[in-house]
């Protein structure tokens, strides 16, 4: 019997199982795909979940392989916030496909002793773990949900998820590009509509974006490369002379929260604990940041070190940060949508704002990237040094609390 089960090998569960391996905790990850999806739904890594690679030492491929992009977009603002004024050594996004993503984290978590296993597809819970489609056991002392928006897990524990469905559509196109913008993370906004550019490598693009045709509770149909090029002719004036689609795909922004982050020996994080529309680029950050918290907490548990109830502030700790992600992809979806008169002016007062008022950009920025968050026990600390050379990024390598000027720091780098 293991003591911990993961269902989902996407980003969440693989930094999840990585940490509880660092931990000390015997772990297996269920995944129900043979193989990873090649399309890549997440792009963005924010700063200061380079800052949770860098603590692990694990950055450096992330680093050397994804494009640097040293601002951020509220909303899709022209106006966009200068991360460059952030506490932290990497005040920078990362566009970086999910696959590539998911295959660098898979290689920590087995390189650290996880068992990843591929086509199980779980179908429930067990009184001692998780049952399989074929009617195999898989017994643990705790089960992760780490399986999406549409979570098994969460179902079969009986935990709500309430919410609000879909009222808006975007999409995105995965394409090759003949007249790409000349800036990265390019964008273009205004009533027909909005649209953003970002190099993926390897000669594709990434358009993503809305427009008010989608606008309703109905699914509005396949994205076809034809209406893909025609929609963003429209908003941009050109289509960059795309072809060559590699995916084409859409997005609505239903909005739902678990009720629960635990139940017992179940746990939620990432995706099937919140869903939201993309705006920013912020959903896999947050799941990577819920498995970090998690992460040494269950560890610890599991392993005799600290009674459950330091499980109970997972909940406490991380539920908080994701109702502020569902308040601010909500006012995010909000302005990128505002396709009346009246909603272009606000987009152009709140871009102004950005452009002129320092510390709500600022604000702003430490929200999206994610800095900014504060637990009861204490608030992020950042990378610091230590008078033998070593930074605090360093020493948080073991997963191991370190003491500091500033107080005792968790492993999951806040104070604690």
């Amino acid at each position: 019997m293991d003591d911990v089960v993961i269902v989902g090998a996407g980003p969440t569960g693989l930094w999840l199982a990585g940490e509880l391996r660092l931990g000390g905790a015997t772990v297996t990850v269920l995944e129900s795909r043979t193989e990873r999806d090649p399309h890549s739904k997440a792009l963005t890594i924010h700063p200061r979940t380079i800052e949770v690679l860098d603590s692990r030492g694990v950055a450096a491929a992330f680093l050397a392989e994804g494009v640097r992009i040293p601002s951020g977009h509220f909303g899709g603002l022209p106006d966009r916030m200068d991360f460059a004024v952030l506490d932290t050594p990497h005040p920078y996004t990362l566009a970086l496909p999910q696959a590539r993503t998911e295959e660098l984290l898979e290689i920590r978590a087995r390189d650290l002793g996880a068992t990843v296993r591929r086509g199980c597809r779980v179908t429930g819970l067990t009184g001692d773990g998780v049952e399989l489609a074929t009617g195999e056991v898989v017994a643990s002392r705790y089960v992760a949900g780490c399986d999406g928006v549409r979570s098994t897990v969460r179902a079969a524990a009986g935990i709500d998820f309430p919410g609000t469905e879909a009222g808006t559509w975007g999409w995105l196109g995965d394409v090759v590009l003949d007249a790409p913008p000349e800036r990265s993370a390019a964008s273009i906004a205004g009533p027909h509509g909005a649209v953003m550019a970002v190099p993926l490598g390897g000669g594709v693009t990434r358009l993503v974006g809305s427009d008010p045709s989608c606008d309703g509770p109905g699914w509005p149909g396949e994205l076809t490369l034809d209406e893909l090029r025609t929609t963003v002719r429209r908003i941009a004036g050109t289509d960059f002379g795309m072809r060559d689609p590699v995916w084409l795909s859409r997005f609505g922004n239903a909005t739902r929260q678990a009720a629960e982050y635990r139940r017992g020996r179940v746990l939620l994080a990432g995706d099937a604990a919140h869903q939201h529309f993309p705006a920013g680029g912020v959903g896999m950050n947050v799941g990577i940041q819920d498995a970090h918290n998690l992460g040494w907490k269950l560890a610890a548990v599991v392993t005799g070190r600290a009674g459950e109830d330091l499980l109970d502030t997972y909940h406490q700790e991380r539920h908080p940060v994701g109702a502020i992600l569902l308040e601010h992809t909500r006012a995010q979806t909000a302005l990128m949508t505002g396709w009346t008169p009246e909603g272009q002016a606000l987009r152009a007062v709140l871009s102004r704002l950005i452009a002129t008022v320092p510390e709500m950009s600022r604000q702003l920025a430490e929200r999206l990237s994610g800095l900014d968050v504060t637990y009861p026990s204490g608030r992020r600390v950042p990378e610091m040094s230590f008078p033998d050379g070593t930074t605090l990024f360093e020493r948080l390598r073991t997963g191991e609390h370190v003491r500091t000027e500033a107080g005792l720091v968790r492993p999951d780098g806040h104070l604690g």
